[in-house]
């Protein structure tokens, strides 16, 4: 039988795969740079033959997730060119199942899949069994999903969760606010917590401090506090503060009682300086509801294809449509 097309698109990359017939594993991925293409049409192709799957091998069913909302026929990128209708392309890629769905979604629905060594404890705590697992992290953009176990299947709960208001908790969020305020009408908790969020708020804490920035990218930013760099390191420890309140929100919000769970890629680079942070005090931190959040246990994914395996569960999932 004929495999089937999972894929996982962000802003930056397109993961895509193959699943066989009744099985969850991908298999020949590739990593694709999405600026490479003009659209999601020519990246599958340039995939299919890369990998050998055309012709009598090619795919006719696929599931491909996208960082952006994809509720309607007409799906656009929120950070990158992409823009395309839904069944101009099934009909292209000759498909007779095409499922689109959130990138959040695929990483929630796949979360059931990941193995206990992709695990990393953040707080240890008790989850409840059929309750809501929360799904959230930050990489090109902010994601934020649930999943529910139904009777018969996972149930996605797709979100824009990153795209709720920045809400300062202290005196110095309040002055970062007021920097980010002279670049942006508006501050999402996406606009901070993502790659050029990071990058951002050192720029933001270099002007507070009345010093010209020296670094131009997140990864400089990463790189300059792991070597001691003290407004680099202020950042990033903010970063991860902020991250600890909104995913505490989030949890709240979500009655997230199975657990939380932070993917992306950007924090399995960071697992070292999550204990130095006040991540985890700041997730608790909710006044009345404090001991509720104590008592949920969270975890950092470090599963290299979360979003394919929830693309290849999405697949044949009658509750993702």
């Amino acid at each position: 039988m004929r495999p089937a097309l999972i894929g996982d698109i962000g802003g930056t990359n397109a993961r895509l795969a193959l699943v066989s017939p009744g099985e969850i594993t991908p298999r020949d991925i590739l990593n694709l740079p999405c600026a490479d293409y003009p659209g999601i049409v020519e990246a599958v192709q340039d995939y299919l033959n890369c990998v050998g799957a055309t012709g009598d091998n090619a795919p006719q069913e696929a599931c491909l997730a996208f960082a952006c909302p994809v509720h309607n026929e007409r799906v656009k990128m929120t950070n990158n060119h992409w823009d395309f209708l839904k069944s101009d392309v099934q009909q292209t890629l000759n498909l007779s199942l095409f499922k689109v769905i959130n990138d959040f979604t695929a990483q929630a629905l796949g979360v059931p899949h990941v193995a206990e060594s992709d695990l990393v404890e953040i707080q240890p705590g008790q989850t409840q069994a059929h309750s809501t697992r929360l799904v959230i992290g930050p990489g090109t953009g902010l994601g934020v999903a649930g999943v529910f176990p139904g009777q018969h299947a996972w149930i996605p709960l797709p979100t824009e969760g990153g795209h709720v208001t920045f809400a300062p908790t202290d005196s110095t969020e309040r002055a970062l606010l007021e920097v980010f305020l002279q670049r942006h009408k508006r501050v999402s908790v996406e606009r901070i917590l993502c790659g050029q969020g990071l990058l951002e708020l050192y720029q933001a804490h270099c002007r507070l401090e009345g010093i010209e920035p020296s670094l131009t990218s997140p990864a400089e930013v990463t790189t300059a506090a792991n070597e001691g760099d003290s407004l680099a390191t202020a950042a990033l420890l903010r970063f991860l503060k902020i991250l600890g309140d909104v995913c505490g929100d989030a949890t709240l919000t979500m009655g997230a009682r199975g657990g939380v769970y932070l993917c992306g890629g950007i924090l399995p680079r960071l697992l070292e300086w999550l204990p130095k942070s006040e991540l985890r005090e700041a997730f608790v931190d909710k006044g009345r509801m404090g001991a509720y959040n104590a008592d949920i246990p969270v975890w950092v994914v470090t599963a290299p294809w979360t979003g394919l395996l929830g693309a290849a569960e999405a697949l044949h999932n009658e509750e993702v449509f």
